[in-house]
């Protein structure tokens, strides 16, 4: 499992084997000193990273987004470049990788400009690694417009986190720590979903169309089916989170605990938790593995909130704390009350 882990993506430690180490440090600087990374270094791991997405299969490249329609988006383009007399090679820029601009015009804006105004824009968030998915590297950004404005969930995300990192460094200055730069947001984002057979999802328009049924008889028993909360996990359900399993750590996502939860049908999944932005492209990815593997097992995963009336709805328990390199903030200590930092 330890090779396994993250061998789709290309994370820190392929980065040190495919990248030249000068471009790694200049890489490491401008993460710590939050500043624009230099072209010539977003060549050689644009280079580096398309070298080893070849050697893992993959042909084409996308900007992995998060737009505002509850799911995310890909647009995904060849590594081949034509060079005339009919030869092709294969290649990917560094201006590639930093940023792209994929049509906009049908996503919705919030009301933000209309239809026609179609330009819209990715950039790379480079602390969310690139990694491999259907054959194409994925590589995380955020999505805006032409003027800014955030046509995504993500880019709001990171600017709240750097909110709360800059209030909280100004916190800790009160309390005499003059080394801190910064404090993180974490998050550990428990997913819960319900599995059923595809041929009775196929018997309910309802859940076909809405993802909930919308009539019908109450369960004989909900919130209080006891004894399916933790219960042994049946075979069909076993192995489908087995392979789950395996595709998530494929993928870096560090899946911990899996089991079943109160409502019937239900079930859920827990990763170990990682910076707030990193938790939840890992949790997008999770949740579409979960659809993708559960067809693969002839089930079909629900994932709306509240998918039958009277029980348990698929909630996603966000546990959070915020934290610098050497320190929990939301750590009450042995004396909570006396605390002061932590109150």
């Amino acid at each position: 499992i330890p090779e396994l882990f993250g061998s789709m993506v290309f994370n820190e430690r392929t980065m040190e084997q495919y990248v030249p180490q000068e471009a790694m440090e200049v890489w490491r600087e401008c993460l710590k000193q939050e500043k624009p990374l230099p072209l010539e270094a977003a060549n050689d791991i644009a280079d580096a990273m398309k070298n080893w997405a070849l050697e893992h299969g993959a042909t084409h490249f996308t900007h992995w987004f998060q737009p505002l329609t509850g799911v995310t988006a890909e647009k995904h383009e060849g590594f081949i470049k034509g060079i005339g007399g009919g030869r092709v090679i294969m290649d990917f820029s560094g201006k590639e990788l930093v940023c792209g601009e994929p049509d906009a015009s049908s996503f919705p804006s919030g009301g933000l400009r209309a239809t026609f105004e179609a330009r819209g824009y990715s950039a790379w968030d480079p602390t969310s690694f690139a990694f491999i998915k259907d054959g194409s590297l994925c590589i995380p950004t955020v999505f805006c417009s032409y003027g800014g404005e955030a046509l995504d969930k993500k880019t709001p995300l990171l600017r709240s986190m750097e909110a709360v990192s800059r209030e909280a460094v100004k916190i800790l200055r009160l309390f005499g720590d003059e080394k801190v730069r910064r404090a993180t947001p974490q998050i550990g984002a428990e997913q819960e979903y319900f599995l059923i057979r595809k041929e009775d999802y196929n018997k309910r328009l309802d859940l076909v169309l809405t993802g909930r049924t919308l009539f019908g008889s109450a369960p004989s028993k909900g919130q209080e089916l006891e004894e399916h909360y933790f219960g042994v996990i049946r075979p069909i359900v076993s192995d489908f989170m087995k392979d789950l399993d395996t595709e998530l750590w494929k993928l870096g996502i560090p899946a911990k605990t899996k089991h079943n939860e109160v409502a019937p049908c239900q079930h859920e999944l827990a990763p170990i938790y990682d910076t707030t932005n990193v938790a939840i492209d890992h949790n997008l990815l999770t949740m579409e593995m979960m659809k993708k593997i559960a067809d693969k097992h002839g089930l079909v995963c629900l994932q709306h909130e509240k998918p039958f009336e009277g029980v348990n709805g698929s909630g996603k328990h966000n546990n959070w704390s915020l934290s610098t390199k050497s320190e929990n903030l939301l750590d009450p200590g042995d004396t909570p009350m006396e605390n002061l930092q932590f109150m």
